[in-house]
């Protein structure tokens, strides 16, 4: 026992004295001896080389953002000299004000906004029902369900391009037309035209039909997956029906998730041109795509034309992108934690 008690205060007495006696050599000898040895040196040369790299890999990731960003505000005359880099001569901002007033900007702003808004409200909500149903209920058709979603994810939307746009330039409600012919009943054909309206999109994304909604079922699915059975079963036995439990347990449980699925779904939206294209064909409908375009103030036939058009069409990019920039700010920390739980990560 004396030795047990005696040891700890022998080596707190050593430590004492030779921290004592280091503190009493001269600056320039305890200097030499915490910094000039292997030890030392090898973690200077490797936080240089991680520096370095770092540095390295930085500069090819950002260069081109802040090449575009630079571009957006250079003058004609700065796309013919050679001196001219990233750092603009003649600073301008006319090629913002061009794209803002004759390419419509805030038209297409306000028409994708409300586009974007309803369909990713829309798929949330769908593709949380799906994934909760999904995961937590034992079905006959259960795996068949989750293969057609798999499905979905997998066949190439231009496969299905033409099928989509004849089934809403010629939308028979409920198949009414058809089931009074077959029955031998003349009828005059119900038939709407939903092509050049937000229809098309809308009734995709209420059916979980819409571009990706696969994608986010399959997200959704997982992150329910892992939530614990307990909460739902002490729910019901409390009394609690199965959408209260939804509603009052389980959504808020899934918030980041869901926030994670509106942030995908609104920003694939607003960057669509795909399904855009296929049910926008009279070109009256401005959305964010169509900005993309040369100002007629712009056009110029002098010698470094090209330079100074792709610019503009950099311009017309940064200017897409930017409220998308400005609400991912917001909204990461909810983005993060989505993805963490979402089972897809790695």
């Amino acid at each position: 026992m004396n030795n047990e008690q005696t040891t700890p205060q022998v080596k707190r007495e050593t430590k004492n004295t030779i921290r004592v006696e280091f503190d009493r050599t001269p600056l320039l000898e305890r200097l030499k001896a915490k910094f000039a040895t292997t030890f030392f040196l090898q973690k200077v040369v490797f936080y240089i080389f991680r520096l370095v790299l770092l540095l390295g890999i930085s500069y090819v990731i950002l260069y081109p953002f802040f090449a575009k960003i630079a571009g957006s505000f250079m003058g004609m005359e700065d796309f013919i000299d050679v001196t001219v880099l990233l750092i603009p001569k003649h600073w301008t901002l006319d090629t913002y004000k061009a794209i803002f007033v004759e390419n419509e900007y805030m038209t297409a702003f306000a028409n994708t906004l409300l586009l974007s808004l309803s369909t990713a409200i829309a798929q949330t909500i769908v593709c949380a029902l799906v994934g909760y149903g999904l995961a937590k209920f034992k079905f006959k058709g259960n795996a068949a369900t989750m293969f057609a979603v798999i499905i979905s994810m997998i066949v190439p939307h231009g496969t299905i391009q033409l099928s989509m746009y004849m089934q809403f330039r010629y939308f028979d409600i409920l198949e009414i037309f058809n089931i009074l012919n077959d029955a031998g009943i003349t009828a005059k054909p119900y038939i709407a035209n939903l092509t050049n309206s937000y229809w098309p999109l809308i009734i995709l994304s209420i059916t979980g039909l819409a571009f990706k909604n696969g994608l986010y079922i399959f997200m959704m699915r997982q992150f329910y997956r892992g939530v614990p059975d307990e909460l739902e079963e002490s729910a019901y036995i409390d009394g609690s029906g199965t959408f209260r439990t939804f509603w009052q347990i389980i959504v808020p449980l899934s918030v980041p998730m869901m926030v994670t699925i509106f942030l995908f779904a609104f920003c694939w939206q607003w960057t669509d041109n795909f399904y855009t294209e296929v049910f926008f064909t009279n070109n009256k409908t401005i959305l964010m795509p169509d900005i993309v375009d040369i100002p007629e103030s712009l056009v110029t036939t002098y010698q470094g034309q090209n330079l100074f058009y792709s610019a503009i069409y950099n311009t017309c990019g940064i200017m897409i992108i930017a409220p998308l920039v400005i609400l991912y700010l917001f909204c990461q920390n909810f983005l993060v934690q989505g993805i963490e739980r979402s089972g897809i990560t790695g």
